[in-house]
């Protein structure tokens, strides 16, 4: 067993972010540009400043994303354009990945291609529970709504945790109910860097999808309807994905402050 330098064991971790032009909300989003560059080129180059990660890959079923990724010194791997999960294309990527390196992943992140606010630390966030407890099998990051908007907003997906923080439920809808609780009602959402261990994720793909799964449209309720654990990790990180135009008119006003923040 080889330890790093914080004492845990070291492992292959690669981080594969699924992106595809056809999104039914907002088509052509990966290469929707924020701030003169694509949303892609974002997510890849802070994703890439990861210390964990051994290398990072878009997974694609189209050629002007892998193009693009390629043109700016990244790797991507071509995918089916059958899949409709994201867990799926990702699976299928670390699949081609192994058989080009020959070196077994332990574990996959999956980060999405909307989180262009993604910073390393929240990675490293998302895979602690995973190099630290053999029995966690996929984690989630969550972090606090912001206001009811947010919580109205079926872009947004909640969710709700027992006393192990483990997750009970995802909904697009606003949970848990405040309607009949006078007090403070912690409402989360997800945020979308998934770590899972290698098998796992292809046993997940192995896994027939579920009624709630596809009433919600949120890959996570799969593992917990076949019985599984989701071990969702609070953070801090103030991030906002983009499923809209105006979520990139906003985004991209949030990184404009974020980069003169930085230059001060």
């Amino acid at each position: 067993m080889v330890l790093n330098v914080q004492g845990l064991v070291e492992m292959n971790i690669i981080a594969i972010i699924p992106a595809r032009m056809s999104s039914s909300r907002f088509p052509g989003k990966p290469l929707a540009k924020i701030n003169g560059v694509p949303m892609i080129g974002h997510v890849y180059e802070r994703t890439k400043k990861c210390r964990q990660l051994s290398d990072v890959y878009v997974a694609t079923c189209d050629q002007e994303i892998k193009e693009y990724i390629e043109s700016i010194g990244g790797k991507a791997v071509m995918t089916a354009d059958t899949h409709e999960r994201a867990s799926e294309r990702a699976s299928e990527a670390m699949t081609k990945i192994e058989a080009a390196t020959g070196k077994r992943v332990d574990i996959v992140v999956m980060v999405q291609g909307d989180e262009p606010m993604v910073v390393p630390q929240m990675i490293t966030e998302a895979i602690r529970p995973l190099q630290e407890d053999k029995n966690i099998q996929v984690v989630n990051l969550m972090a606090p709504l912001k206001g009811a908007e947010e919580q109205e907003d079926p872009n947004e997906v909640k969710v709700v945790v027992d006393n192990n923080n483990d997750a009970i439920y995802f909904s697009r809808e606003a949970i848990p109910s405040k309607k009949k609780f006078k007090g403070e009602v912690p409402v989360n959402k997800q945020v979308c860097i998934i770590p899972f261990r290698r098998d796992f994720l292809i046993k997940f793909n192995q896994l027939k999808p579920t009624p709630l799964e596809i009433i919600e449209s949120v890959d996570m309720l799969r593992v917990i309807e076949h019985g599984f654990k989701v071990r969702m990790v609070p953070s801090n990180f103030d991030t906002y994905s983009v499923d809209t135009q105006e979520d990139l008119i906003f985004v991209a006003q949030l990184m404009k402050s974020e980069e003169a923040n930085a230059l001060k």
